[in-house]
């Protein structure tokens, strides 16, 4: 089972969703995780109501930081926060360029949200016909 992590500055928006929409449409095939490079109190409300109005629960996920995910992926996903991530071995590792919707009304958030699906879609056709 390949180890994907999706990572970013403060893992309370964008990491987030994508590890909820991974997981999602992974159903099981995939060990997904997100993390952040600096600690942050919580996923941000605007992340958790987006993903849930696409029936994909956020409930059970936290911000977590990068020295609490596995340190050998298969995959690593920076989200295009310009985040330095510390050195994790990884066999693939790819920046998606996302801009960061904090602050910013719900339709940026809605935006992001789909944005995110169809990467995340496309990260799999990729792994599926053996790109990555």
């Amino acid at each position: 089972m390949k180890k994907i992590a999706f990572v970013c500055i403060h893992n309370s928006c964008r990491s987030q969703m994508a590890e909820a929409i991974a997981k999602h449409f992974g159903k099981g095939e995939y060990e997904i995780h997100s993390a952040g490079t600096e600690d942050y109190p919580e996923i941000k409300p605007l992340a958790i109501k987006v993903i849930e109005e696409k029936g994909i629960s956020i409930k059970k996920q936290y911000p977590k930081l990068t020295k609490d995910i596995p340190q050998r992926l298969d995959i690593l996903i920076t989200m295009g926060c310009g985040a330095e991530c510390p050195y994790i071995p990884t066999k693939h590792r790819e920046d998606w360029g996302l801009q960061d919707p904090s602050g910013k009304p719900i339709e940026e958030f809605r935006k992001t949200r789909d944005l995110i699906e169809v990467k995340v879609k496309e990260l799999f056709k990729r792994i599926k016909n053996n790109e990555i």
